[in-house]
């Protein structure tokens, strides 16, 4: 009854679609083949800055002294980075201010999919909802041409969709082929259906019981974060004046000369750097900030309704050993009725996300709950052979989707995640709403819509086809050239090609000599990523401020594993001191006192620094649900046996039974072992639950009862002490890096 329901639902709601396939595919080409011929009757853009970007400095001393701009756009995300760049390559004097870092918010917590949404098309399909259909169709056309534009940091990813009941087997692959006939030309690969020997050869970590076969379809995938970089830098180059960590303290206002209405004609901003406040003028201003959408609505009018409804989403990142290499999980119906991606990311394994009503904030956190859905969810459709284990969990973190909010609805899950473009009686343009994929068509409207409210003088959008910055130069060899012309490693090459692009030469001219036989160039950040030093001085160009904006926006290090993004941190603060002058040098004896002050105050701005991105690590991404587990690990379930053969571990490091142990104790029965005393410190903190400098004998055996039950793995200070019980004078160093280092 239920497939007879199904394909009944999949017949006609196809051939409704179909229908409006038909047309919207008429209308699409004609429209795309108007918008090519403009594009090529006016030539290359120019680009002012084709090879030194303006420093930061450089730009906001544009955006203070620039007697008025055609377009402000308020927020550094994708959208609003977006319009930026569509505003200047219209010939739009162009200005952009972010409260934060350049994609700081949501627009580097996605789940790193570009594509057009195969659960729209199913309501769209079963609803017969036209306007979702639209939705899905245009998050195709610009899936493609992201993926064309940016190269290095986007390629096509095989989804597999398993299936575990025959009459499945039918209703899902018409809904994919619907999705591959609504891409039409743009379809990245035709979806396939796979036997379930054939399913389990490709993706054999999944489960076998009572699987009848598998759906492979395909999307896009993409580092979101460096996208969002990549097409604010492309703004730049082409002249528009943006400044990130410039948040806007109030609109400016002047009467209409004709209507003697107040119209919104710029805005106040401060420079949160150095506290400075200045105007910056402009005909007209584009509110793009997310979720905080409303908040500069009601700079604009206390009196104007809120038009946003926040949703948090909650991603994990688990070992690469989880999923194939190139081939990523859905799992179309979780037992709540979301969608639970499983993709490999950067040779790591990411699943998500949630989707709840949150509060808006600018710091949003990953809690327990939404952490252990994920990964009962990721149990469901894994073999028994594979133990899902929480303490697996390397990064955490949590997103707000900007969703529209729809007045009927009764849940944010059922609320359509497509946009709108408003403008407020004072002219205030904001653009709410949308997805990560749809950035540049969203941006496209609202420059159609500001151009025609203000009067301003610009041709169409010239953005389709618009390469991103790195992506000109961009081929799939050219990190042989790196290796070759450069000598860094084979997988730094990779990692640099992938995320630079055509710019990665610049990044390895920057890089350090090893002093080594091999590699001649690229000394890492942290020994199991492929990060370099250079890349921080790199970062630096691109605007990054704090050593925050390298672990998690410049370099993903931070989304990845916040273990090594913490073991890093100090060196990244050492180079972010040296090229921004947090250190200086006392110059003469003379200016002795001013020396010592500058010095200890440096000296601080370095200590504050550390100290903010490690409560970044703590709070957004993950680090404090992994403490947390292991407080909450209160009841030790041990056996008898199990507690007496961990004591006596214990009692070898507490030689005179005083119930704890410190880094003198490591150090006494570790002489053989050359350990950093701060990596020391670092192991022991750890598991030192009340944080009182050493570790109690309840601490240790709560630690050893939370690894037996998977909660914590790869204990630094678990594998130290169980060499040392097995004879480590015989076994000699031993490594204390994490394989694991879960959160």
């Amino acid at each position: 009854m239920a497939f007879r329901k199904a394909v009944k639902g999949t017949l006609i709601g196809g051939g409704a679609v179909a229908t409006a396939f038909g047309l919207s595919q008429f209308f699409e080409y004609r429209k795309n083949r108007a918008r090519l011929v403009y594009v090529e009757a006016q030539g290359e853009l120019k680009v002012p800055f084709k090879d030194a970007l303006p420093t930061r400095e450089e730009q906001l001393s544009t955006l203070r002294n620039t007697e008025e701009f055609d377009v402000l756009v308020v927020g550094g995300g994708a959208t609003g980075s977006g319009c930026a760049l569509d505003a200047v390559t219209r010939n739009l004097k162009t200005a952009l201010v972010e409260r934060s870092d350049f994609s700081s918010g949501t627009s580097s917590r996605s789940t790193k999919l570009i594509h057009g949404g195969v659960r729209y098309l199913q309501k769209a399909i079963m609803k017969l909802d036209y306007e979702q259909y639209m939705m899905v169709k245009e998050a195709l056309h610009e899936r493609a041409n992201l993926l064309n534009i940016a190269p290095h940091l986007s390629a096509p990813l095989p989804i597999m969709l398993p299936v575990y009941k025959w009459w499945q087997l039918p209703y899902y692959w018409a809904g994919i082929k619907m999705y591959d006939l609504v891409a039409g030309s743009q379809c990245l690969k035709s979806s396939y259906v796979l036997s379930k020997s054939k399913a389990l050869e490709l993706f054999p970590m999944l489960k076998k019981d009572k699987l009848v076969g598998a759906i492979v379809y395909y999307d896009g995938q993409h580092n979101d974060a460096r996208m969002n970089m990549a097409i604010t830098l492309t703004a730049a180059r082409h002249g528009a004046a943006i400044a990130n960590y410039t948040e806007v303290v109030h609109l400016l206002k002047k009467p209409d000369p004709k209507t003697g209405q107040e119209k919104v004609c710029g805005a106040h901003c401060r420079d949160i750097i150095t506290g400075q406040e200045f105007d910056i003028r402009a005909k007209c201003v584009i509110n793009a900030t997310g979720p905080f959408t409303d908040s500069l609505r009601k700079m604009d009018s206390q009196k104007t309704a809120n038009i946003c409804q926040p949703s948090a989403g909650v991603h994990i990142v688990i070992p690469g050993y989880y999923s194939p290499d190139n081939m990523g999980l859905l799992d179309p119906a979780t037992s709540d009725g979301r969608v639970i991606f499983f993709l490999p990311w950067e040779k790591m394994t990411i699943a998500g996300t949630t989707d709840t009503p949150t509060e808006v904030t600018a710091h949003p956190i990953p809690v327990e709950d939404d952490i252990n859905f994920i990964l009962s969810e990721v149990r469901n459709y894994l073999s028994p052979d594979v133990e899902v284990r929480r303490g697996d969990v390397l990064a955490a973190w949590s997103g707000i989707r900007p969703l529209v909010t729809d007045p009927n609805s009764k849940n944010t899950q059922s609320i359509c995640r497509n946009h709108i473009v408003n403008i407020s009686d004072s002219g205030l343009v904001t653009i709410a709403g949308g997805k990560w994929t749809t950035y540049r068509s969203m941006a496209e409207e609202t420059l159609d819509a500001a151009i025609k409210a203000h009067k301003l003088s610009a041709g169409p959008s010239r953005t389709v086809g618009l390469m991103l910055d790195g992506g000109k130069d961009w081929t799939p060899t050219l990190y042989i050239r790196l290796v070759q012309d450069y000598g860094l490693e084979n997988e730094v090459a990779q990692h640099l090609a992938a995320t630079y692009g055509g710019r990665s030469f610049e990044v390895a001219k920057m890089a350090q000599v090893t002093g080594k036989r091999w590699p001649i160039v690229g000394k890492r950040l942290v020994s199991e990523f492929p990060y370099i030093e250079s890349e921080v001085q790199y970062a630096i160009k691109e605007y990054a401020c704090t050593a925050i904006d390298v672990i998690a926006r410049r370099t993903r290090l931070g989304f990845l594993n916040v273990q090594a993004a913490d073991e890093a941190l100090p060196r990244i603060v050492e180079i972010m001191g040296k090229e921004l002058q947090w250190t200086e040098q006392k110059k003469s004896v003379c200016h002795l006192s001013h020396g010592i002050l500058q010095y200890f105050r440096i000296q601080t701005d370095s200590v504050e620094e550390l100290e903010a991105a490690k409560k970044f690590l703590h709070l957004e991404m993950g680090y404090k649900a992994r403490s947390e587990q292991l407080s909450k690990t209160t009841e030790i379930s041990l056996t008898a046996q199990e507690i007496a053969r961990y004591k006596k571990r214990f009692y070898k490091f507490d030689k005179e039974s005083r119930g704890f142990i410190t880094t003198v104790d490591v150090q006494q029965v570790l002489e053989v072992i050359q350990i950093d005393e701060n990596a020391l410190h670092e192991i022991l903190n750890e598991v030192d639950l009340n944080k009182n400098g050493q570790v109690e004998l309840d601490e240790f055996l709560q630690l050893m009862s939370a690894v037996q039950r998977g909660q914590i793995s790869d204990s630094r200070l678990a594998i130290l002490m169980k060499t040392a019980e097995e004879g480590l004078d015989l076994r000699g160093p031993v490594s204390v890096d994490r394989s694991g280092g879960g959160v």
